[in-house]
């Protein structure tokens, strides 16, 4: 049992200097001597883990993917009305995205980048169903428009990247009056 936690801990740590590098350095100067030398492991135990570079980012991407959406959808419950159910996955996100910086950070570098393969963002991407599928019952309800899923990521999710951004820099800083405002403008751009 000991020896699986050791692996487990090196792993992680391999998987937190990637992080770091790639969000303060950019994907391309975070090579695979530096996530090592940062992990405090030798270059070869990268190996051990993961196939190469490509293999280590997907990884990082699909696990901060999938912690990203399982606190999107804490406490969702699908029996609220759409609004209410809406606004709970847009707060969530809002919260995941003040609290946990590096993360969305990286997770928005994943967003414009070809380092992660498709099938990762495919894979990624599956996560998102109960969002997609409470926009698909707010449109058959006749609750929300007739956009494409697209779209409405757009206009709904996509713009917290933005405020969360300057909130980090202290341009804006989002309090609870703002989030209440930024979602009804999110759920005024998407309602009928």
């Amino acid at each position: 049992m000991a020896i699986r936690q050791k692996c487990d801990k090196k792993r992680n740590s391999l998987l937190k200097a990637t992080l770091s590098l790639v969000i303060n350095n950019g994907f391309h100067d975070a090579p695979m001597s530096k996530i090592a030398k940062m992990a405090e492991v030798s270059p070869a135990t990268i190996y051990i883990y993961f196939e190469n570079k490509q293999d280590l980012i997907n990884q990082l991407y699909l696990e901060t993917k999938v912690a990203f959406f399982n606190y999107a959808f804490e406490n969702f419950e699908i029996e609220q009305s759409i609004k209410d159910s809406f606004k709970q996955v847009w707060l969530n996100i809002a919260t995941y995205r003040l609290n946990n910086i590096d993360e969305s950070n990286f997770l928005s570098q994943c967003e414009n980048t070809p380092m992660i393969d498709e099938k990762s963002r495919q894979e990624g991407l599956k996560n998102l169903q109960p969002l997609l599928d409470l926009w698909e019952r707010g449109k058959q309800k006749g609750i929300i428009k007739l956009f494409s899923p697209y779209l409405l990521y757009a206009y709904t999710i996509y713009p917290l990247s933005f405020l969360t951004s300057v909130h980090q820099k202290e341009n804006f800083i989002l309090n609870e009056k703002h989030l209440e405002e930024a979602f009804q403008s999110a759920w005024d751009s998407i309602k009928l």
